[in-house]
């Protein structure tokens, strides 16, 4: 009788334990320039790539303009070789840097998240087919498969793309999460959950996936990262999407055409540029979370 009364009384202390974390890592948030910095830039390209395409009155792909036209007031970002406005394929190249993130880091995060905490919460047996499925994943070259499978696609799209990039993207991930779900899986409070008959998923989403949130976090941001970088690889093989454009074939557009050579710095350095600042600002960020959820790291 004593257990069954003082259990509403250790869920009323769980849950302002985790109120008191919540608000600590806000506080801790507020103040962190890394995550500040890394969050700003990001949500300013996001808008950038979401808003601006809706100003662009032509096609990103659409000739409208003299031949290797620097930078002016006209055409803000220059033209190509052959008269396309490079501004305009900047913005709607963001846009689908941006959405391959979320394509090819959502579709790893949400396999390798299922997979890590069945591994872990459930063992046994289950945990050595789920470790194997992973491991045999883990050791394919995954670039080589993707350049495999791409290359013999006959329409790719971003969200093709994204699927495959996710497909091959998630063993870390699992195996990262699955080491955090196997030490929660032995607490006492997974355990009363347990023995009051409660449903796997239900366990794992109430009572462990919320002591890993902060982890989760980090771990998307990671993956989305990852698959914006993998994407432009492939693009700059000429393995991108068959219509449309994105910041990795502006690169290899602009290599295949000789804009080095000629000196047209406004074809190639912005989409490099927009690459390489979305991944380091996300990089950024995932430290400076990292500092606010672990006081270990925190700043005095």
């Amino acid at each position: 009788m004593s257990n069954v009364a003082g259990a509403p009384g250790t869920a009323e202390k769980s849950d302002g334990a985790a109120a008191k974390r919540g608000s600590e890592a806000l506080h801790y948030a507020r103040r962190n320039p890394k995550l500040l910095i890394g969050l700003g830039i990001v949500l300013g390209l996001l808008l950038l790539g979401i808003i601006a395409p809706f100003f662009v009155d032509h096609d990103p792909n659409e000739y409208i303009g003299p031949q290797g036209q620097a930078p002016d007031g006209e055409y803000w970002m220059g033209t190509t070789s052959f008269g396309q406005d490079i501004w305009a394929q900047f913005v709607y190249g963001l846009r689908a840097t941006f959405l391959i993130g979320i394509f090819g880091g959502g579709v790893a995060f949400v396999i390798g998240t299922a997979v890590g905490f069945v591994a872990g919460y459930k063992g046994g047996i289950i945990d050595e087919i789920l470790n194997m499925l992973t491991n045999v994943v883990l050791v394919l070259p995954a670039l080589v498969v993707l350049i495999v499978v791409t290359a013999y696609l006959e329409v790719r799209g971003l969200f093709v793309q994204g699927v495959f990039i996710g497909l091959t993207s998630w063993p870390w991930a699992a195996r990262a999460v699955r080491s955090q779900a196997l030490s929660l899986a032995n607490r006492d409070y997974v355990d009363l959950a347990r023995l009051s008959g409660r449903r796997t998923w239900k366990i794992i989403t109430s009572e462990i996936a919320p002591n890993m949130s902060s982890y989760l976090v980090m771990s998307f941001i990671l993956l989305f990262g990852g698959a914006i970088l993998i994407a432009a690889g492939l693009d700059f093989i000429g393995l991108g999407p068959s219509n449309g454009v994105s910041l990795g074939l502006m690169l290899e557009s602009a290599v295949g055409w000789g804009a080095l050579q000629r000196g047209m710095w406004w074809w190639f350095i912005p989409p490099g540029l927009g690459i390489t600042v979305i991944v380091a600002s996300l990089y950024i960020l995932n430290v400076g979370l990292d500092e606010v959820f672990n006081p270990k790291l925190r700043e005095l």
